[in-house]
């Protein structure tokens, strides 16, 4: 079902990274690199954009396993990743707003990966035509 939170947030948590990660690549969002830790993007041993690029790419991968059949996966990695970015933001002594809401939407990714199961036996589609727990007969 639709407004199944499982759902909603499997959703969520898979389609965000995927478009996060996308941008990464066009920057229509945001100047993504300005988030790069000025100390961590001196000792890359590629530009900042590089960078930001395959940070893209672990994103989008990370999304896409979140909207798959290895949800647990997929919302543990999301939630290690919004964790990480969280510290380097905390760590980088700027945009504490930003680093606020990423653990709290890493917390979100970890309560989904608790809540899904290890491999899920039904495919996303199934999952809208699961009915309520209320709209189940009673036992008599």
């Amino acid at each position: 079902m639709a407004g199944n939170p499982q759902t909603l947030l499997r959703i969520g948590y898979g389609l965000v990274p995927i478009v996060a990660g996308a941008d990464k690549f066009t920057n229509h969002l945001t100047d993504w690199e300005k988030y790069l830790y000025p100390p961590i993007k001196h000792t890359l041993p590629i530009r900042g954009s590089t960078f930001m690029k395959l940070v893209g790419v672990v994103e989008i991968a990370a999304g896409a396993l979140v909207l798959s059949r290895r949800t647990k996966l997929g919302a543990f990695v999301v939630a290690g990743w919004l964790g990480a970015i969280a510290a380097q933001l905390i760590a980088s002594h700027d945009h504490y707003d930003v680093a606020a809401r990423d653990a709290l939407l890493a917390l979100g990714a970890f309560a989904l990966a608790r809540m899904s199961p290890a491999h899920e036996r039904r495919s996303f589609a199934e999952t809208r035509s699961t009915p309520l727990m209320s709209e189940s007969p009673a036992i008599h």
